[in-house]
């Protein structure tokens, strides 16, 4: 079994992943399976489906790594918008919809009481303290629309401000975290 030290560089994590190495997937699995859970389940709102949206990232992850470009950004960047727009997508679907309308109400309680939890498992990985760097009108965007699942128009109309304005918080936010995360 390969160590740890092997994948501390993301380049070589990538490229054993890219030869279909199954100890680097275990490995990604491992080491990101946690923060990417985190995000999913505060879209979807429900651990099952948290837990299917993970899976079927993972196998959306594998079968297309071949895609990923590191030039675009960071491999944990890649796999997060995977992840999240599978969940988005899971989030707006019918049957979602169905099964959320007949939640029993002691579930949907525990739903809303879940924040605090996805809260320490971004935080593992650093990602509370850098988006904490950020501008407050920036820092709510990125929440808005990466973690809570909202789509840019969606975020225009629950804050109240024009689509122009959402779009260009969100880019300037994403500009300051390559700027952060780069340091």
């Amino acid at each position: 079994m390969k160590k740890a030290a092997t994948y501390a560089d993301e380049s070589a994590l990538v490229s054993s992943l890219k030869a279909r190495d199954r100890e680097a997937f275990n490995y990604l699995y491992d080491n990101y399976c946690n923060a990417l859970f985190g995000v999913i389940d505060r879209i979807v709102q429900s651990e099952e489906i948290a837990n299917d949206v993970l899976q079927e990232g993972f196998v959306k992850i594998w079968k297309n790594i071949d895609s990923y470009n590191k030039e675009k950004g960071s491999l944990f960047t890649w796999m997060l918008n995977i992840c999240r727009n599978l969940a988005i997508d899971t989030a707006r679907s019918k049957q979602y919809r169905q099964e959320i309308q007949n939640q029993n109400i002691d579930d949907y309680v525990n739903v809303v009481n879940k924040t605090e939890h996805v809260q320490v498992k971004t935080d593992h990985i650093g990602l509370k303290e850098v988006i904490a760097k950020l501008k407050p009108e920036q820092k709510l965007m990125i929440d808005k629309i990466y973690f809570e699942g909202y789509t840019h128009e969606e975020a225009s109309d629950e804050l109240n401000i024009p689509l122009g304005t959402v779009k260009t918080r969100v880019r300037a936010a994403i500009i300051q975290l390559r700027e952060l995360m780069a340091n």
